[in-house]
């Protein structure tokens, strides 16, 4: 069964809030030498990229309404194919502050499928 824009904005939630529990109180120094966290960072932006991917397919007009929706699928490809030249610091700066875009405009999506 195909599934609906909505689950895979509520997927990109949850990778949000999963990012957001597990840095925080975290300062860089700590991230950064802290494997376990990283990965668990990476893996959650990973998820965040195929969603949104999956949303360039099925709903255009949601993936049209993300900022940088095409950047966010290229980041998931660079984690996923080219691993080595991750930059943990950008990382680290995306969790920290792009994502709370995201995360916004990911509720408001919802709230307007949500409504008509």
């Amino acid at each position: 069964m195909p599934r609906e824009p909505h689950a895979y904005l509520a997927d990109i939630l949850e990778s949000c809030d999963a990012i957001d529990a597990a840095i925080s109180g975290m300062q860089i120094d700590s991230y950064l030498s802290n494997r376990l966290v990283r990965s668990s960072v990476e893996r959650e932006f990973t998820i965040i990229g195929e969603a949104v991917l999956a949303l360039s397919h099925k709903a255009p007009n949601i993936f049209a309404a993300i900022t940088g929706a095409r950047r966010i699928v290229d980041f998931r490809n660079r984690l996923t194919h080219e691993y080595p030249t991750v930059d943990d610091e950008l990382v680290w700066g995306l969790a920290k502050v792009d994502l709370k875009v995201l995360k916004g405009e990911c509720e408001e999506l919802i709230s307007q499928l949500d409504s008509a």
